[in-house]
């Protein structure tokens, strides 16, 4: 029997585990933290509970793919619902008080009809440009996303080939110059380039093929798994254990074990620590880190077996950072949908502040706001609403810590502080602060000190054009064999559909297909239970 070992039980942990107990190894998961889910974490404070993490649900058709290869349907796992409207975008108010406001509606004709209210023409240009963007994302799907990139051959599909030209032009502008050239009015402009805040950069850096995100929340819509992020967790987990996978929590990975075979590395395990301070040393025949690729790379391996040395990460543009605030409110705040968006107007200094070379928190910031409870009444007690900020800031864990009631770090409060604010005077809820009865924030030293993540941002090196595709680090390690990396940290990128097509780029690595799209299902072996091996 296969012994696989995986190290991290966030999503491409879970997911990398559920795939391969499934294929027909026995697994075992080991997780540092005593909660799993990484990044898409839950916590529960006075009868809310807060979704830590990812709160989009996009690119439905990866999330089908992920669960069909698990013999199930996310149908059958999530109670899925479609958010109408998908989102409300805010702008910062004008000199005579007036604030610029849009609702983005379900529905690619409304959406459409939306952009054509605030610019005359735009609604036809949108409809081009969300074609384009469909297309773009079906050949994403097709060719890039799901390919090791193992044969360069799987890109020399006729399909490949004859989009050649459209393909290289979207590669040489970026995502806000593509934009820019197609509509005038500065908040259509700023809903079409937001996207690259989710790839981890911005507008004028990501690459305009990045665009085809706009197919995916203006054309497919926006969902909201009932539960939350923590749930599609729950689903995984369970899948995994049901697939014969065990997993240990409280269990931190301190060496990639390695031996010799034909004067190559190999992997052959890993060494532990449990919540008793004890040591273990377990044998694998692979084993895989979904852990922050950086951590895997520089204090996992000795030196002379990394693929990614720290003189690598030196020459790598990281994503942003985050100051996050979990908020529980008394009272309805019906001037939030459930996903709003607060845009500065000086969009090119928020960028600079965040990515530039002299970083500082942006003031004022372009901050997303996120209120589970319009849609879901478990997330809050009756009669209070539960807000998620997301205040994106540079990956730099000098900014520092979060905390409880405003005793987080200096930085990361005035943040707060300053976020509150916003949402107060741009939104039109004069009230929100004295409405606040809770109150949790998390800085970028969370992020280094709970999941290792480089820098303390909170995805991953930024969707540039030589961190994207295959030009970002891939799945599997140059100088160990059995050595496979999943997650936001490697290919093919950040977010939770990046994740769970990295777990089923490992799959293909360890199965030896090299085929560009997804992997057809295949019946199930009996489950196998997973057993140490000292």
């Amino acid at each position: 029997m296969t012994r696989t070992i995986v190290i991290g039980g966030g999503i491409a942990g879970l997911a990398t585990a559920a795939l391969l107990a499934r294929d027909g190894h026995r697994v075992r998961v080991l997780e540092q933290r005593a909660q799993i889910g990484g990044r898409a974490g839950s916590l529960q404070i006075d009868g809310f509970r807060f979704d830590t993490g990812p709160s989009w649900y996009l690119m439905p058709r990866v999330f089908d793919h992920f669960f069909e290869l698990l013999g199930t349907s996310a149908e059958e796992q999530l109670d899925l619902r479609m958010l109408d409207p998908g989102y409300r975008v805010f702008g910062e108010p004008q000199a005579d008080g007036r604030v610029p406001e849009m609702t983005v509606p379900h529905g690619r004709a409304r959406v459409e009809a939306a952009f054509e209210r605030r610019e005359p023409g735009s609604g036809r240009r949108l409809r081009r440009y969300l074609d384009s963007a469909g297309r773009a994302s079906e050949m994403a799907e097709r060719f890039f996303l799901y390919n090791p990139f193992t044969r360069w051959r799987s890109l020399a599909a006729p399909e490949v080939l004859r989009a050649a030209p459209q393909l290289l032009g979207l590669l040489g502008t970026s995502l806000a110059r593509f934009a820019g050239k197609r509509f005038a009015d500065p908040l259509l402009r700023q809903v079409l380039g937001y996207p690259a805040v989710f790839l981890g950069t911005d507008p004028d850096r990501a690459p305009a093929m990045y665009h085809l995100m706009s197919a995916l929340d203006l054309d497919e819509g926006v969902q909201y798994p009932v539960g939350g992020f923590w749930r599609l967790v729950e689903r995984v987990e369970q899948l995994a254990r049901d697939a014969g996978v065990e997993i240990v929590a409280e269990a931190r990975a301190t060496e990639i074990l390695t031996r010799r075979s034909r004067e190559r590395a190999v992997a052959s395990g890993v060494r532990w620590v449990d919540a008793d301070g004890t040591e273990h040393v377990e044998h694998a025949n692979f084993v895989v880190s979904g852990a922050d690729l950086h951590h895997t790379e520089t204090a996992l391996l000795p030196p002379e077996l990394r693929s990614y040395p720290e003189a690598w990460w030196d020459r790598l543009e990281s994503g942003p950072g985050a100051v996050i605030v979990l908020l529980g409110v008394r009272g309805s705040l019906p001037q939030l949908e459930h996903h709003s968006l607060f845009f500065t107007r000086d969009w090119q200094a928020n960028f600079r502040a965040i990515f530039g070379e002299q970083p500082s928190v942006p003031d004022p910031a372009s901050i997303y706001v996120c209120r589970p409870s319009a849609t879901d009444g478990d997330v809050a007690p009756e009669g209070h609403e539960n807000l998620f900020v997301l205040i994106p800031v540079p990956a730099d864990t000098g900014i520092g810590a979060g905390g409880a009631d405003g005793d987080g770090d200096p930085r990361v409060e005035r943040a707060a502080d300053a976020a509150i604010r916003q949402i107060e005077e741009w939104a039109g809820i004069p009230d929100l602060r004295e409405r606040i009865v809770v109150r949790r924030t998390i800085g970028p030293a969370d992020f280094a000190e709970q999941y290792h993540s480089w820098r303390g941002g909170m995805l991953g090196p930024a969707h540039v054009l030589r961190q994207s595709a295959m030009f970002r680090a891939q799945n599997a390690s140059k100088r160990v064999q059995g050595l496979f990396y999943a997650g936001a940290t490697t290919a093919p990128g950040v977010g939770v559909p990046m994740c769970l097509i990295s777990a089923e780029l490992v799959l293909k690595r360890i199965r030896g297909d090299h085929s560009a799209g997804p992997t057809a299902p295949r019946p199930s072996p009996a489950p196998q239970r997973s057993e140490a091996v000292r």
